[in-house]
């Protein structure tokens, strides 16, 4: 399976800060309190210094967010190996600097940089502050004062540079998974709730490695690494090759993100494995982005043979309005209204309305998560079609099913 993978360096955010960031917020005060005239945190990369945060008001143009320095040219490479102080308020009365070409380059005439540790005591950068005028004022007080405020900048650094290895993990599992299909498909019947008959079944995704997280941990993980379209399509490229094996009588459902859907390349898909027994389960109700492209989409899917189910109805009122904006063809009864339906007067209403909306835009009612006898058998009596959960079927690996079907 070909997929694009993002790099390594995209998966947590940069050190580039917006307002408010402690970061950003320690280096203007720094700036402001010296009276210099650029502040900034840099990173050791090999040998080079990136500067990661930079305030430098009027001088953006040339000392911004992304520069790459070699690491001898810099101040930075000479006060972390001792040759230079932190502190220095006139360059003019040190010597050494005068061989720098950064000294020339701004020009810089007063100085302070201190070290900015990782948890493991190793050096990250520097917190510094420069200038274009010699500050002979600046003491021991003014650099503590700087101290203070990289030791703030450290802790955010190093609070990133920990969500930056988890989403490396995250990454690399998820990877891992998508290498060599460390999932399986189970499949869960949706049954008619008329006669008991099976009407199609519901492909669902069980994940491998240990320690056991469920799926939904898995696919959210994946959206945060930016892996959700690659994982999601190759769940649903695997689940579709299963339908040849079904009865003819029968639908798979599948499940999609609208982000996914949005992409336009699960329409391939569906259209290889044939979509008239293809049911397209879009399942979240976040803002959606792009309806225009969605619907787009959605019309390529029912070009195929493919119905569009909404996931989860009646669970809240963005459920309710992506039923209306996407007119679909299965209307999913969230478990919320299915459970204790026979005992609650308000859930039974609901569902009720729920099906005659259905009648009326020539969609079906498929009511989740029904657990007991009677839950089923007042549904059915609301006038539900189809209904899955534990009572009527629980999940069960692909292959076993299978099995089961053909020694029957």
């Amino acid at each position: 399976m070909s997929r694009e993978l993002p790099k390594a360096s995209v998966l947590a955010p940069g050190l580039v800060s917006e307002g408010g960031d402690i970061i950003m917020n320690s280096l203007s005060f720094i700036r402001s309190h010296l009276e210099m005239d650029v502040a900034y945190v840099s990173e050791f990369i090999g040998d080079e210094v990136v500067f990661r945060d930079v305030c430098a008001p009027g001088y953006e143009a040339s000392v911004k967010a992304g520069n790459r320095q070699p690491l001898h040219e810099t101040y930075c490479h000479y006060v972390v190996g001792g040759q230079l102080p932190e502190l220095i308020p006139d360059t003019n009365l040190q010597p050494f600097t005068q061989h720098l070409a950064a000294t020339q380059a701004f020009p810089i005439r007063s100085f302070v940089g201190v070290p900015i540790l990782r948890a493991d005591g190793s050096i990250f950068g520097m917190f510094c502050s420069f200038g274009k005028v010699a500050r002979p004022t600046l003491n021991s007080r003014d650099l503590e004062v700087v101290r203070a405020f990289a030791s703030m900048a450290g802790d955010q650094v190093n609070e990133r540079l920990s969500l930056a290895s988890t989403a490396q993990q995250k990454f690399n599992e998820i990877e891992d998974v998508l290498e060599a299909q460390r999932f399986e498909i189970a499949l869960q019947p949706i049954l008619r709730l008329k006669d008991q008959g099976t009407a199609g079944y519901e492909a669902l995704c069980r994940f491998s490695p240990q320690p056991y997280r469920p799926p939904n941990q898995w696919f959210d993980d994946a959206a945060e690494v930016g892996l959700q379209v690659a994982l999601e399509l190759y769940v649903i490229e695997v689940a579709l090759k299963i339908l040849p094996q079904l009865p003819t009588a029968c639908y798979l459902a599948v499940n999609t993100s609208p982000a996914t859907l949005a992409t336009g390349k699960l329409s391939a898909l569906i259209a290889a494995a044939g979509g008239d027994r293809i049911v397209v389960e879009i399942t979240e109700h976040a803002a959606i982005d792009d309806l225009d492209v969605l619907l787009m989409e959605i019309d390529k899917l029912r070009d195929h043979g493919a119905r569009i189910a909404v996931d989860d109805a009646g669970a809240g009122y963005s459920g309710l309005q992506q039923i209306i904006r996407l007119r679909p063809d299965v209307i999913k009864l969230d478990m919320s209204l299915t459970q204790d339906v026979d005992k609650d007067l308000a859930r039974r209403a609901l569902a009720s309305a729920m099906v005659q909306f259905a009648k009326a835009t020539n969609a079906r009612v498929v009511a989740e998560g029904i657990e007991t006898e009677a839950e089923m058998r007042t549904l059915k009596n609301l006038g539900v079609e189809l209904g899955q959960g534990y009572h009527l079927g629980r999940p069960a690996l692909s292959a076993d099913v299978l099995k089961l079907m053909r020694s029957a």
